[in-house]
């Protein structure tokens, strides 16, 4: 295909990244996209110009560079959103003198007005939370105190003190500074002012109608059918004409995939629904299949479209995706490789060559090809594909990517889950740190380390951002992570030769 077609392609992707991070800086989105796609707009023209690759090396380096400008044009021009992440909202010191009516800003109005203000006050019970401040933002009203009972037992209290005064008027957020010390913040809630075009219509019915789009599911999950069905053509090396009857070998790869990925969202969604949270229903995205990427799909996905009420609601949607995905993945895979066959390796490995495969690669798809094909798979020796087998590879490649500890990916929330949103993001970036360090070993995971760095690192807050999770919880959390490693790193030498892979 024409470079300048897969340069146009990859800028797309990489604009709706960019988008994701620009509410976060006042960078310009336009500057974002160009630093970011700086690599591969050099490395094409270094092809058009002079008819070969640009060098790895050069490659590496250039990325690299990039990756730092595009950090520092983050980080210098950071949005700083009252009242969460502000100074004042994460506990740092204010001036003595200050009072309530001195930290009001005069050009932009307060959420509550001054006859409010007792009601406030008197949705705090002392023995619960004991009110010590409150001070007002243009969006936010952020309350001060003392817990005085469990985080539960405060959040919920004081949740529904907030709403027999205020009604739907608010979201009552509940997290900890940054000494440690919880508390509480009012933000107003758009939807509360949204009115209902018609009124004999429930407003509740009306959203819940614009949020699922079954139409719009049904018609990508059609048009991803195909794409993946097609897809399989190019990745089964099938140089044959396009018709009825070659498009049939397609369906085992494209059934086989899609049902991971459906399986993986119905999981979020099923979850979110049990948590009365809203969400758009499972969307996938096809593709053309293009040699920069033959799949067929970039995945699917959901939209969460209301608050989190808690981490345990976040962890459970988190991780209820790559379990739900795993678990559907895993026999498929085995059955996939007990129908594959034993080939000899090139001498030249290229990645993703499903027709010549080194499974050393991962050790979780090393262990499980050595189980399934035992001495018939020695050193030397790879794996000639069936099309269940490579859809399932591509399914556990899905699940390790979402469960990187990274932002909002499903492996984000699970930490953010277990660890709170300061120390979550801190596991975001020493993770793309890491995987940047591990590309260096493992090549193919350089698009991988570049994505994530494009990627916000903070995740957003639940409702109830205090209370943690209970050991069970916590357990899986730290299973989801191994799996995690048990997929992306390589299989040991010494392991190998032992196994004699």
């Amino acid at each position: 295909m024409n470079p300048l077609i897969l340069l146009f392609l990859l800028g797309l992707i990489t604009y709706f990244i960019v988008q994701r991070v620009a509410s976060v800086t006042r960078s310009p989105v336009w500057l974002l996209w160009l630093v970011a796609m700086a690599p591969a707009i050099v490395s094409s023209g270094w092809v058009l110009a002079k008819g070969k690759p640009m060098p790895s090396q050069t490659i590496l380096i250039l990325s690299g560079v990039c990756l730092l400008v595009y950090w520092f044009l983050i980080q210098r021009n950071r949005i700083v959103p009252p009242p969460v992440n502000s100074a004042a909202a994460e506990g740092q010191e204010q001036p003595p003198a200050m009072t309530k009516e001195a930290v009001t800003i005069p050009s932009s109005p307060r959420p509550i007005d001054k006859a409010e203000e007792t009601s406030l006050q008197n949705c705090f019970p002392w023995s619960i939370y004991y009110l010590q401040n409150v001070e007002y933002r243009p969006q936010a009203v952020i309350c001060r105190g003392q817990l005085r009972s469990k985080p539960e037992v405060a959040y919920q209290t004081i949740q529904e003190n907030v709403a027999e005064v205020f009604g739907d008027r608010f979201y009552l957020v509940f997290q900890e500074g940054a000494n440690q010390k919880p508390f509480f913040v009012l933000v107003p809630n758009p939807r509360a002012q949204e009115g209902t075009a018609d009124a004999s219509v429930p407003a509740e019915k009306r959203r819940r109608e614009i949020i699922t789009r079954p139409f719009l599911a049904i018609g990508l999950f059609i048009a991803t059918f195909f794409t993946t069905t097609l897809a399989w053509l190019d990745l089964g090396k099938k140089a044959v004409q396009l018709s009825s009857a070659t498009l049939v070998t397609g369906l085992p790869y494209a059934l086989t995939l899609m049902t991971i990925l459906g399986i993986h969202e119905l999981g979020h969604y099923l979850t979110a629904r049990r948590y009365k949270i809203k969400a758009t229903l499972p969307y996938f995205i096809p593709v053309i299949p293009i040699p920069l990427f033959p799949f067929g799909t970039f995945g699917a996905f959901i939209q969460i479209r209301s608050p989190i009420p808690h981490r345990r609601a976040l962890f459970d949607v988190g991780i209820a995706g790559p379990i739900a995905g795993f678990a559907v993945a895993l026999p498929l895979l085995l059955w996939g490789l007990a129908h594959s066959e034993v080939v000899r390796l090139p001498e030249k490995l290229e990645a993703f060559n499903f027709q010549a495969l080194n499974p050393n690669f991962s050790l979780l798809l090393a262990l499980l090809s050595k189980l399934t094909l035992g001495n018939a798979l020695t050193t030397g020796y790879g794996l000639n594909l069936h099309p269940v087998a490579v859809a399932s590879c591509l399914g556990i490649v899905v699940t390790a990517f979402n469960l990187m500890p990274v932002g909002q990916l499903d492996g984000g929330h699970i930490v953010h889950a277990m660890f709170g949103q300061r120390a979550g993001t801190a596991i975001g970036q020493i993770a793309r740190l890491l995987l940047l360090a591990l590309s260096f070993v493992q090549s193919h995971l350089l698009v991988w380390a570049i994505l994530l760095f494009l990627m916000p690192a903070t995740d957003e807050p639940a409702l109830n951002d205090v209370t943690e999770l209970d050991n069970r919880r916590d357990l899986w959390g730290i299973l989801a992570l191994g799996l995690l490693l048990i997929i992306i790193l390589p299989m040991p030498s010494a392991l190998g030769k032992l196994l004699n892979l």
